[in-house]
């Protein structure tokens, strides 16, 4: 009886370890690699129904759920896209789940970068789905955001505004008593103008401290950035500045009236707000390029003629005159 009693024993034994190999630990029918997409709060149940639907689990869901209960961890599942190897059997595919990585999508708004060019990028930004119409300007936070395959546009630039707004709220309550700007918008117009200006991050202080200096003595800011604005909402203009644009009327070009323009001509980063909110204290009201990526500052005329001299000299020696 013990000879029967033995075999019976190992069979059964070797058909549950064939049973767990076929049911758990082999791969599904469909051919990989597979990208899988797990909405947020997914239950074990109903991730059974999806992995049996799109055929990457062997047996059903039914089995699976079982298997997974009796040989799976009880972590929670993960909400994500997640990229699944060829060959991913059912037990790998709920470690994935539970603990690997999902695919990280992101979308990068550089400092400075226009709305139209911010309109253009999310048109172009795979996965992402809906239309959406050009962002007012100035309304955009430039960082980089994650965001998932099929997520809509407007909700990504939705989350970029909401961005700026809370950033603004932020940076408006540190303001300094030497700040030019009387509100929220303007100060978002004058950080654009700021960002425009220069490149360097340690020149932003003080380029909005000449700007806030022309601003309270009723000045003229003159500057290049907002006279291109209208011609190529933002964009490069690649060329000279005309001069029928400098003696063009259309709110922007402050070469022909004090104060500030009538709106943002970029998306301002942070530095920039945080220094028009915060300028340097300077008397120069003047700054030209010094040849060296950055600018030279005076602050009178004369200052600003020798200066501007060095430059056209840099210009001739480099033969750009």
């Amino acid at each position: 009886m013990k000879k029967p009693l033995a075999i019976v024993a190992s069979v059964a034994l070797i058909g549950a370890i064939l049973l767990y190999w076929l049911l758990w630990a082999s791969a599904g029918p469909a051919r990989g690699p597979h990208t899988l997409i797990v909405k947020d709060g997914t239950s074990l149940y109903r991730l059974a129904d999806q992995l049996s639907g799109q055929g990457l689990i062997p047996g059903n869901a039914r089995t699976y759920r079982v298997m997974a209960r009796l040989f799976g961890s009880s972590d929670p599942i993960q909400a994500g896209e997640f990229l699944i190897p060829e060959g991913t059997g059912g037990a790998r595919l709920l470690d994935i789940l539970q603990h690997g990585k999902p695919v990280q999508r992101l979308v990068t708004i550089p400092e400075g970068t226009p709305s139209i060019v911010v309109y253009e990028k999310l048109i172009a930004t795979p996965f992402l789905t809906g239309a959406i119409q050009v962002p007012a300007e100035g309304s955009v936070l430039p960082d980089s955001y994650g965001y998932e395959r099929g997520e809509g546009r407007a909700e990504l630039l939705a989350r970029m505004q909401q961005a700026m707004a809370k950033e603004l709220d932020r940076l408006w309550a540190q303001r300094k008593p030497g700040s030019v700007v009387s509100t929220k918008r303007d100060a978002v117009i004058l950080a654009s103008i700021v960002e425009k200006e220069t490149g360097k991050s340690e020149e932003r202080r003080m380029v909005a401290g000449v700007y806030s200096n022309r601003l309270r003595q009723g000045m003229k800011l003159d500057a290049d950035p907002t006279v291109i604005y209208p011609v190529t909402k933002g964009k490069p203009l690649g060329r000279r500045i005309l001069r029928s644009e400098l003696h063009t009327e259309n709110g922007y070009n402050t070469y022909l009236k004090a104060g500030l323009p009538a709106g943002p001509i970029t998306n301002p980063g942070r530095a920039s707000i945080a220094a028009v909110l915060n300028p340097a204290q300077t008397d120069a009201l003047y700054f030209v390029a010094d040849g060296r990526g950055g600018h030279a500052f005076a602050a009178t005329l004369a200052e600003q003629e020798a200066n501007r001299r060095k430059w056209y000299e840099i210009r001739s020696q480099r033969g750009e005159m």
